[in-house]
């Protein structure tokens, strides 16, 4: 449907071959050498030799007044002939690859400390347990004053270099010396990097005695792993529903989608297929050995979903396994192949179209080369209200597709959720918006957390956490005062409007500051997140529903027998 031209297509393709070529001309000694690999390569691609791209290449390289790098120009070329195609083929440049990666490759080389430096000051809020920091001594309240005794406390450092800092390569070491609360004199320690684990799965938790709660914010290589385990701790605690987060979600690798996908389907359904160029389809079905067949089943979305998430999301809608609740995801229906080149740089290019178990592309139109356009679309949803309204959303008749069970589903922009909730603007007033855009509201949770740091590394779990805020009588008060005392004057109307999304956020990221982490960010965040709460009263009817067609069976049976 969204066919790329014969020119957008070959006339990169020729370039991306011309620039390769300039680049193996620097590579060998002699200009008969380089000659002959042009000819070898330009007759392995069927191109011929007054190809204009081919002759530029040789004609810069050899006869060009300056001396000029052919590979610093294709760091320039290449991204521009990527412009030319769909949005997601995109070149990364050597210098990126690392940042790029890491998500995904769920691992990096550091010391394994959470710290905030929003105050100018380097405050470790976490260390991770068993890590290098940990080892080494280094514990939650530590104020980082110097890196290797370069001073990182009232310097303004940005956090990206703090970072850059502590990183490094793992058998490394890193001098910090820190500021500890009753120690007048800085304490030194050494501590030595090792791998540090990125966790896909932000939580994992059971928001009442029979749902769990799990959040996954990308598809990383360890994703289906860490799902296991999540799924193997909930269902100890008795779960039998499953709230799965996928909001936010943007993607990552496909193999991850479909093997959690599977862990969720009965035999033989189609998970996802793609087609390539050529019309070559491969079709991934379901194993009939998934952990979680029986779980009744709620995907979130909203319109950061992208790629894999949709992959997941689609599954489970067209297999009529459980139902998706949120808003229409972002529309991301090709796949890439990252394709590295020996310089540690790489070329992600789509390869490839996914289609849902019924047949449908998500994806979302594009004109080639147009990615202001593409990104624009965001915007476009939000003016035309569909964030607030799924009666703004319009779908095509010749997109709909119906499911086994007859559910109507529509193709070609994003999965549209079985239950739609509107974007959530209640509880904004002028006084939320200014604590909150100021950043006071989130300094205020640092500084609470430095003062009260005995009390928070007391906490083990979420009832202790509850406890804990139950106690403390003044936090709210207390936190308005603060406000106040940063210019922001209290409006008794707006606060009492807004106390209740506040109040929730202060304990949220409150919480984050001890051991449960990101467990404790969402038990505080969910009371207020009307997704999460229509989600949960979803399932309470779909259980109501299955009540009263067993009471229904059971009477029938009575009656059989009497």
């Amino acid at each position: 449907m969204y066919k790329n031209t014969k020119y957008t297509i070959v006339f990169p393709l020729i370039l991306a071959a011309g620039i390769v070529l300039g680049i193996m001309l620097g590579q060998f000694v002699g200009r008969n050498r380089a000659e002959s690999q042009i000819r070898s390569i330009v007759n392995r691609s069927n191109l011929h030799l007054n190809n204009k791209i081919m002759q530029t290449c040789m004609l810069v390289e050899h006869q060009f007044v300056d001396s000029i790098s052919l590979d610093s120009l294709s760091e320039l070329v290449i991204p521009l002939m990527m412009k030319e195609l769909d949005p997601h083929s995109v070149y990364i440049p050597a210098r990126e690859m690392q940042q790029m990666n890491e998500p995904l490759e769920g691992e990096f080389d550091g010391i394994g400390v959470v710290f905030n430096a929003a105050t100018d000051t380097v405050i470790v809020l976490n260390v991770i347990p068993n890590g290098p920091s940990a080892k080494a001594g280094v514990v939650a309240g530590d104020r980082i004053i110097k890196i290797n005794d370069t001073l990182a406390a009232g310097v303004k450092m940005p956090q990206a270099e703090i970072m850059k800092r502590l990183r490094g390569r793992r058998g490394t070491e890193v001098k910090l010396s820190l500021k500890r609360l009753g120690i007048e004199d800085l304490v030194d320690i050494v501590v030595v990097r090792d791998v540090i684990p990125i966790k896909s799965i932000e939580s994992a938790f059971m928001i009442d005695d029979k749902t769990g709660f799990v959040r996954l914010s990308q598809f990383a290589r360890t994703s289906y792993e860490e799902l296991m385990l999540a799924m193997l701790k909930l269902r100890a605690q008795g779960m039998k529903n499953l709230i799965f987060d996928l909001r936010g979600n943007s993607g990552g690798y496909m193999d991850q989608a479909i093997m959690i996908a599977n862990e969720f389907l009965p035999s033989g359904n189609l998970i996802v297929y793609t087609e390539d160029r050529k019309g070559e389809q491969v079709k991934q079905f379901s194993n009939g050995k998934g952990v979680a067949t029986d779980i009744n089943l709620v995907v979130l979305i909203d319109e950061e979903s992208a790629s894999s998430s949709e992959i997941l999301a689609g599954a489970v809608q067209d297999n009529d396994r459980g139902t998706i609740v949120g808003r229409r995801s972002f529309g991301k229906g090709l796949v890439q192949n990252q394709l590295p080149y020996k310089d540690g740089s790489a070329l992600r290019l789509t390869v490839a179209r996914y289609y849902t178990p019924t047949g449908r592309s998500i994806q979302k139109p594009y004109k080639n080369g147009d990615e202001l356009d593409y990104q624009m679309d965001l915007v476009r949803r939000y003016r035309n209200n569909e964030f607030f309204s799924a009666d703004s959303i319009h779908f095509a008749d010749s997109l709909r597709f119906t499911t086994p069970k007859g559910k109507v589903v529509y193709g070609g922009g994003g999965i549209m959720p079985d239950l739609f909730v509107p974007l959530d603007t209640t509880h904004m007033s002028r006084y939320y918006m200014e604590v909150s855009g100021r950043n006071i509201l989130y300094r205020y949770t640092i500084e609470y957390a430095d003062k009260h740091r005995e009390a928070l590394n007391k906490v083990q779990t979420l009832e202790d956490l509850d406890l804990m805020f139950e106690a403390d009588k003044n936090l709210f008060n207390d936190f308005v005062r603060y406000a106040a005392s940063k210019g922001v004057k209290p409006v008794r109307s707006e606060i009492a409007y807004s106390r209740e999304v506040m109040e929730a956020q202060l304990k949220a990221y409150i919480g984050r500051n001890t051991v449960l982490e990101d467990d404790a960010f969402y038990h505080n965040i969910f009371p207020i997140d009307n997704i999460v709460q229509s989600a949960l009263k979803w399932i309470e009817e779909s259980e109501k529903g299955a009540e009263a067609k067993a009471d229904v069976a059971t009477d029938a049976d009575n009656k059989s027998e009497n």
